[in-house]
């Protein structure tokens, strides 16, 4: 559960936080943190590529280890613990052959509970196998696209794919998004949901805590001048003047389709997302 604060301001009326009590209180893994600068929004040359990010407070970059290759080697969880670049959890995983590595953490894993990544596996949380021995109606997460390939689906907190059917050497899964997509019998995924479910109801309560996490102030395209936005301009408070809403590009936004009809992957796609 969310903890709730005290109303002792305005900006703590409503704030939500995480409840850490039942996260390890343990140091990173040395081996397995480094610093990193953020690229805060900008390129190579300095210039801005994507709006309203920076600042925010210094993170320890942890390593996951999203392609969970160590094959029928058995790990146990020795710590849960809070990762400041991403939303879900993560659990410190000790190996029998001593190797130790960071994993996405599923809602039910607890510490000195036993994973392993196989080719077929009991049906447990945490542990890894190949789709296609996955039973139908399971769910799942930390998907890869293509056999062999970096986990890159299904990885944010409290999200899960669902096994739906198997035929001719491809599997089909709904995803989050209810996109129901086609993937390689042979590729691997998690069993479970990944944690920290209760994500999508913080309530960030005040705009320096979303300072402190490296987002920047944005403001409405009506409001600017005919320079900046195709909304901004006219004496007042005006309607933006256009058939539809625009980027501040001048591109159709709101409810066009974005993805690109050359797509190779159009082909793996069964039903895509509804509205």
């Amino acid at each position: 559960m969310p903890k709730i604060y005290k109303p002792t301001t305005a900006s703590r009326r409503h704030m939500m936080g995480y409840d850490f009590s039942n996260l390890s209180k343990v140091e990173p893994l040395k081996s397995k943190t480094k610093s990193f600068k953020r690229a805060i929004g900008r390129n190579s040359g300095g210039l801005i590529t994507v709006r309203h990010k920076g600042g925010g407070v210094k993170r320890l970059y942890r390593e996951i280890d999203f392609r969970q290759n160590k094959i029928n080697v058995v790990g146990e969880v020795f710590s849960i613990e809070y990762d400041p670049n991403r939303t879900s959890r993560i659990a410190r995983v000790h190996y029998a052959d001593g190797y130790r590595a960071y994993i996405l953490a599923p809602e039910g894993l607890k510490i000195g509970d036993k994973v392993i990544t196989a080719d077929k596996v009991q049906l447990k949380p945490g542990n890894r196998a190949k789709l296609k021995n996955i039973p139908q109606g399971t769910e799942v997460y930390n998907i890869e696209m293509f056999p062999g390939s970096k986990a890159s689906l299904v990885r944010s907190a409290g999200s899960k794919a669902v096994v739906m059917s198997k035929d001719a050497g491809r599997v089909q899964v709904q995803l989050p998004s209810s996109e129901l997509r086609q993937f390689s019998e042979n590729a691997m995924a998690s069993i479970g949901r990944l944690s920290n479910q209760e994500h999508s109801s913080i309530v960030i309560g005040k705009a320096g805590r979303s300072r402190h996490l490296g987002v920047r102030p944005s403001v409405r395209g009506s409001v600017m001048n005919p320079v900046d936005h195709p909304h901004g301009g006219g004496e007042g408070k005006q309607p933006i003047g256009l058939t539809g809403p625009k980027t501040p590009w001048g591109k159709p936004a709101r409810g066009v389709k974005t993805r690109n009809k050359k797509k190779g992957s159009w082909r793996f796609i069964v039903r895509r997302r509804s509205k």
